[in-house]
């Protein structure tokens, strides 16, 4: 029994590692793909579509449909499309690191929707973020860079809901990730019939962000978090941000700037550290 217990750890830990890995390539792919951000998003998603309807057949679990998962559905559409327009404004980093704030505005919303008082963490925390988040700002001060760093955090913002909503007694992740998918792909192919370079490395990058970056990685994580505590979690999840741009700056050429730099330090330590601080307090 114990055994299997821990092997069962073992596999959700490994699933949430992939997970992570996989979204990290995001950055670089979209980067590479000479498209607008909504026929990237539109193409990735259809193929998503396909591959996560694929597992549910396989799996048999049944795709289902209420007004909580169609909530979270359009958190999902938000939290791939602003991430994807982000990423084409300002640098894969800010989009990431942005992103990552994620948690902050998950204590945010349990304030506005639950009534949940902060505690002194969760207030020492958002401040810490706030600050990380400031010097994106000054990093980027050019119309266009502020304009994806507003999007990214837009972006953490639905990534928020996501999260919120998956704590719903009748909720179910994988369907809110399919029809999420579905609703990218509707509004978003429409822009891609728009498109007139079709290059062999922007089909092949469209490929591997919809089979790999957003549907198997949506499924390990789904996986993973079952069985993954959730401090192990938010501590390889934090391998996201910090690959991310490490492969766009080996491949693409993209580095941060100095304040930006800052920034994400500050940014990962605080989210991170809330996590691990949480955790252990629970």
């Amino acid at each position: 029994m114990v055994h299997s217990e821990t092997a069962l750890r073992r596999r959700g830990i490994l699933c949430v590692f992939l997970a992570a890995v996989l979204y990290s390539i995001g950055g670089l792919c979209i980067k590479v793909i000479p498209w607008g951000g909504m026929s990237i998003n539109g193409a990735r998603t259809a193929i998503a579509v396909v591959v996560i309807g694929a597992y549910l057949l396989l799996t048999r679990h049944r795709l289902r449909f209420n007004r909580y998962i169609a909530i979270g559905a359009v958190s999902v559409f938000f939290t791939n499309t602003l991430f994807t327009l982000a990423n084409k404004l300002t640098t894969a980093a800010n989009t990431i690191v942005l992103q990552f704030t994620c948690p902050i505005f998950v204590i945010l919303l349990s304030m506005i929707f639950w009534k949940k008082r902060p505690k002194k963490l969760d207030i020492l925390a958002s401040l810490l973020v706030l600050s990380g988040v400031v010097c994106f700002f000054l990093d980027s001060l050019e119309p266009g860079g502020i304009l994806g760093n507003i999007l990214a955090l837009f972006s953490g913002l639905a990534y928020a809901g996501v999260f919120l909503l998956n704590d719903l007694p009748d909720c179910d992740p994988i369907s809110s990730v399919f029809w999420g998918d579905v609703l990218s792909m509707v509004i978003g192919l429409p822009f891609l019939l728009q498109e007139t370079v079709f290059t062999g490395t922007a089909i092949l990058s469209v490929v591997i962000l919809g089979v790999f970056q957003v549907a198997l990685a949506y499924i390990l994580m789904c996986i993973g978090l079952k069985s993954t505590p959730a401090v192990t979690a938010s501590l390889i999840s934090g391998i996201e941000p910090i690959l991310n741009p490490v492969l766009v700056a080996l491949f693409y050429g993209e580095t941060m700037g100095p304040m930006a730099l800052v920034g994400s330090v500050i940014v990962i330590v605080g989210v991170v550290g809330y996590n691990v601080i949480q955790a252990k307090k629970g």
